[in-house]
């Protein structure tokens, strides 16, 4: 087994992201954070009024041994919309902006060249305008919304926004889903 990687990622709620990403093959571990902002150590109730400048985002521990950085943004970029600005879904706010924070210089070039790729071959209607960014500092979330989905599945949010990113990539990526063959 290598060494295990890091990738930080924001594409709207962190919840929407943490749970689909915990079910992929060679995922060690998904912690809900902030990550982009100018305040240390933001409170959630902060990061939400959309002061400190910082985006929701998860920072995946994983295997690239059992998953690849591209493979990992391959479903990143499936679960959200990397066309709108400043939104997911009903969550509107920088806060909630699409953002890749690159670990070293060999991410950078990954997430870049995925984004001209996807942009040449038409993947998306309009513009993608994710951020991609150097991780500057990323900003544990407090302990009640870790394993959040898991822990509050029929939470009204979660119960409607979860479900169809689950399914999403448990059809598209299904050979990288554990438990699905």
């Amino acid at each position: 087994m290598s060494e295990t990687e890091l990738a930080t990622l924001g594409g709207g709620c962190f919840w929407c992201i943490e749970a689909p990403m915990k079910e992929l093959v060679g995922v060690e571990s998904v912690t809900s954070g902030y990550a982009g902002g100018h305040v240390d150590d933001p409170t959630y109730e902060e990061v939400c009024r959309g002061s400190t400048g910082h985006a929701e985002v998860v920072q995946v521990e994983f295997d690239p041994d059992g998953l690849s950085y591209r493979e990992l943004l391959e479903v990143f970029f499936a679960l959200h919309d990397p066309t709108t600005e400043d939104r997911q879904g009903p969550d509107v706010g920088s806060q909630y902006r699409s953002a890749v924070f690159y670990h070293d210089e060999e991410q950078r070039q990954t997430v870049e060249a995925l984004t001209v790729e996807m942009t040449e071959s038409g993947v998306y209607d309009d513009d993608i305008v994710t951020e991609i960014a150097p991780l500057e500092a990323f900003y544990e979330a407090e302990e009640r919304h870790q394993d959040y989905y898991e822990k509050n599945p029929d939470q009204p949010y979660c119960a409607v926004q979860i479900p169809p990113k689950l399914e999403k990539v448990r059809e598209k990526f299904a050979g990288k889903v554990r438990g699905v063959n």
